[in-house]
């Protein structure tokens, strides 16, 4: 069965750290890109952070850049998301998502065949 789950939100307080975890089965994460997106009500979901599992690239949006690290455990079939000095505009729901690499993309594509995990809540506070 083919399936993603997020784990890791909190509360916290700004300039706090915290780490997302989003286990994966079913697939291979050599053979897929896997992506961090955060989606606030209101707002369209946003890629915070990927990795194209085939070729090893990895993006970062760059409001996280040097804040937040992607990872990931093969042996574990997990993918972090390490979230270090957070910020109040670092709240959102942060959804774990799979999809096989498209020719010239990082992340996967928001599409109908995508893979979502349910989300998981991450709340920061001044």
């Amino acid at each position: 069965q083919v399936q993603l789950v997020e784990s890791g939100g909190g509360s916290v307080q700004q300039g706090d750290s915290l780490r997302l975890s989003c286990v994966v089965s079913g697939f291979n994460l050599d053979e897929w890109a896997i992506g961090w997106f955060r989606q606030v009500p209101g707002k369209e979901r946003e890629e915070v952070s990927c990795i194209n599992g085939r070729d090893g690239r990895i993006y970062y949006v760059d409001s996280v850049k040097d804040r937040f690290t992607i990872s990931t455990d093969k042996a574990e079939n997990t993918i972090y998301l390490k979230m270090s000095s957070l910020k109040t505009e670092d709240t959102a729901v942060y959804y774990c998502a799979a999809h096989p690499p498209l020719r010239g993309r990082v992340c996967p594509p928001v599409l109908s065949r995508t893979l979502w995990g349910r989300g998981t809540q991450v709340t920061v506070s001044s």
